[in-house]
């Protein structure tokens, strides 16, 4: 009985490394999981990445056809709604302001924070 157990403990401490062995093997049938030449996606999806003076950013997620949009912070997220503007787009929900205008964007959220000087490389905008 004693050897039995010894056998199975001994076989036991050999799996470490016949797994340690498969690190360099790839086992996924689809081929590389990050192909070559690929862009990976920074940001959320469906989103509108806008770079500001500072190095700061967010994103901008439109939705119902434009009648409010999804603001993406680095700490939080918010929804704004379409409120009335004399040009270009203006989102609000009572405290943050977007203002999405021809030449970038600026962002106000209360009198503390304020996002200045915002553009996107992207054609789509809100």
């Amino acid at each position: 009985m004693k050897h039995l157990y010894g056998s199975i403990g001994l076989a036991l401490s050999g799996i470490p490394l016949l797994l340690a062995g498969c690190g360099s093997i790839n086992i996924w049938p689809f081929g590389d999981s990050k192909p070559q030449g690929a862009s990976v996606a920074r940001g959320p999806e469906n989103a509108t990445e806008y770079r500001c003076d500072g190095g700061r950013a967010f994103h901008v997620r439109t939705l119902e056809a434009g009648k409010s949009v999804w603001l993406i912070l680095p700490d939080r997220q918010v929804r704004l709604d379409r409120v009335a503007a004399e040009a270009g787009n203006r989102y609000s929900n009572g405290i943050a302001v977007l203002h999405i205008g021809e030449s970038g964007a600026t962002l106000t959220d209360g009198a503390a924070i304020s996002y200045a000087g915002c553009k996107t490389g992207t054609a789509t905008k809100p």
